[in-house]
């Protein structure tokens, strides 16, 4: 048994695709981290503000369980307290095209709903594969 892994009764799920998926990366927040993190490596710290309001604790978990999944690499840079960076896998990177195709739906979602798009770097309205 997996100990990062998040706890839960996931026999009913089994066998199911969607469900894996989303045990995967559903969630309010993963989406936007892998976002942030298919633009490159970062600081935890550097994720939090991206991803503000996020807490501290949300992040942490959120993180563990995208680890737990090999969907993202947690590397210490020297003796504790150093600061983690966070990385997309290969295996994570498989997710790219999914998470641009999200994001653009949101974009034209926000048009049809005529809600505002932030206009500062913390509106994921920059493609992936853009800058960083």
């Amino acid at each position: 048994m997996n100990k990062k892994a998040p706890a839960g009764n996931h026999g009913r799920l089994e066998g199911c695709p969607l469900a894996a998926a989303f045990a995967a990366i559903g969630g309010k927040w993963k989406l936007t981290i892998l976002y942030w993190l298919a633009h490159g490596e970062l600081h935890f710290a550097g994720l939090q503000r991206r991803a503000a309001p996020i807490s501290h604790k949300v992040l942490a978990e959120q993180l563990r369980e995208l680890e737990a999944a090999g969907i993202v690499d947690r590397t210490p840079t020297g003796a504790v307290p150093a600061p983690v960076i966070y990385q997309l896998t290969t295996y994570g990177q498989t997710l790219l095209p999914i998470i641009e195709s999200v994001r653009i739906w949101g974009e034209g979602h926000l048009r049809r709903s005529s809600a505002l798009t932030r206009s500062d770097a913390r509106g994921c309205s920059m493609p992936i594969g853009e800058g960083g």
